[in-house]
């Protein structure tokens, strides 16, 4: 081990960092994993560091981990004994806005927030976002693919990538910062590396395609009476506006009690209902579309679609609105220890995976504390279970519940957070032998020593 580190220091001196002088947030990512201190900390400030890094940890054999904003929910940044952990943060910064190709260049290690200002600065925007923006990076966002609330509209963040810079794990620079929407020169490696969650190379830079900002932003708090009447409203909002709805977030029942009775939040409506929606549309700047969006709410109400409805009227408004759907990220001052759930289930089946959750967990914990809720216009919910005697059996068994219902009905273990530590066990559940069989041969030939990111998908 010390040869490695000897290494490491010859050629990078003050970018490594060795015992007490490794900050402890280097020590864990936000997955609730017990803390391990990595055996070093490398702070790499441009590419070259990064392939200098990974040439001498390959050359030694060296497992190393990869860090960005440490946000993540699987363990995939989270170190093991005896790795090694690579740090982005200080390759932070926006190289450059092209206005005519609509296109922003980052390092890999910049904020999400710094991005998503950089964009509305140059009258754009950003059609990556999540609720760790001011902490995430975008590096990170692109290695586990992740999400979000505006899914809908501008897809993944595969969706929002034109181009990418890899360092291998023999330090080999890989580099294709496309531009263009179409280029169909060969294989499109970038995408291979889009979710791979650090397995088979390190990002270091990104091209992120831009949006234009929205117009008339309209947001509404529904109320319904079913999943099945919820799926209507999203069919027809989508039929009747297509391509302005935004955000489809779905509540249940169990979701609101907890942002009411335990969080402290007003009720937003006198009855209490199944489900209830986040709606955000981008209706364009003619008046005419705000207008547009309330007589569509209303004759929804009229056809007994949604129950109840309340329309932002301002800016504060809409913050209230918001303010139910992000309880989660304070539930760690209301509630005991949570398991957190990031699946995909099929929207036929949704209403079958709801009912199922209802009936047996009670059943099986009558303790426990539990909420489902998500962006469901694209199939995922986030299911959070708090339970005050969280033992390793009961975890398993909620996490055997969950994953099993899942892949019972078609769906996926994970949506956005990605596999990491945590859910390489269930990988098998979602992915078939052939896949896995693919998978682990792309692995062996980009990181044949098996030094990326070990023990994570596979």
């Amino acid at each position: 081990m010390s040869n490695v580190i000897d290494a490491l220091v010859a050629a990078l001196g003050p970018q490594v960092r060795t015992g007490p002088d490794i900050p402890s947030r280097n020590h864990a990512d936000a997955s609730g994993l017990q803390p391990t201190a990595p055996q070093a900390l490398i702070l790499p400030q441009t590419t070259e560091d990064v392939s200098t890094a990974l040439r001498i940890c390959h050359e030694h054999r060296q497992p190393v981990v990869t860090q960005g904003g440490l946000t993540g929910l699987a363990g995939g940044a989270h170190p093991q004994a005896g790795e090694i952990a690579l740090s982005l943060e200080r390759m932070n910064g926006i190289e450059e806005i092209d206005a005519a190709s609509a296109t922003l260049t980052a390092l890999a290690g910049t904020p999400l927030a710094v991005v998503q200002q950089a964009a509305d600065e140059a009258s754009f925007l950003c059609g990556i976002d999540l609720g760790a923006r001011g902490t995430c990076t975008i590096g990170g966002n692109l290695a586990t693919n992740a999400g979000g609330n505006q899914v809908v509209r501008y897809g993944m963040a595969r969706r929002n990538t034109l181009g990418l810079e890899v360092v291998l794990a023999d330090g080999t620079v890989v580099r294709s910062l496309n531009k263009m929407l179409k280029n169909n020169a060969g294989y499109d490696w970038t995408q291979l590396f889009i979710g791979s969650e650090g397995t088979l190379g390190v990002i270091t830079r990104a091209v992120i395609s831009l949006h234009s900002k929205p117009q008339g932003l309209q947001t509404a708090l529904c109320a319904v009476s079913s999943f099945g009447d919820a799926l209507v409203v999203l069919r027809r909002f989508q039929q009747i506006h297509p391509g302005r709805l935004l955000v489809f977030e779905a509540m249940w029942r169990e979701f609101m009690t907890v942002a009411t009775r335990i969080c402290g939040l007003t009720p937003v409506f006198e009855t209490e209902h199944d489900v209830t929606l986040l709606i955000e549309a981008d209706m364009g700047a003619d008046p005419a579309g705000t207008e547009a969006f309330s007589l569509l709410l209303s004759e929804f109400y009229e056809q007994d679609l949604i129950k109840d409805a309340l329309v932002a009227q301002s800016r504060a408004d809409r913050n209230r609105f918001w303010s139910y759907r992000e309880t989660p990220y304070e539930y760690g001052r209301f509630l005991p220890e949570e398991i957190r759930f990031d699946v995909s289930v099929p929207l036929n089946r949704m209403t079958e995976a709801v009912a199922h959750l209802r009936q047996e967990m009670p059943k099986r914990w009558p303790d426990a504390v539990y909420v489902v809720f998500g962006h469901v216009a694209d199939s995922n919910i986030h299911i959070n279970v708090a339970h005050r005697d969280m033992s390793d059996d009961i975890k398993k068994g909620i996490q055997g519940l969950v994953y099993d219902l899942v892949s019972r009905l078609g769906g996926s273990i994970s949506a956005e957070h990605g596999i990491g530590r945590i859910k390489r066990p269930y990988l098998s559940l979602s992915r078939t032998e052939s896949e896995l069989a693919l998978m682990t041969k792309m692995k062996q030939i980009l990181d044949p020593a098996g030094i990326l990111n070990p023990g994570r998908i596979l």
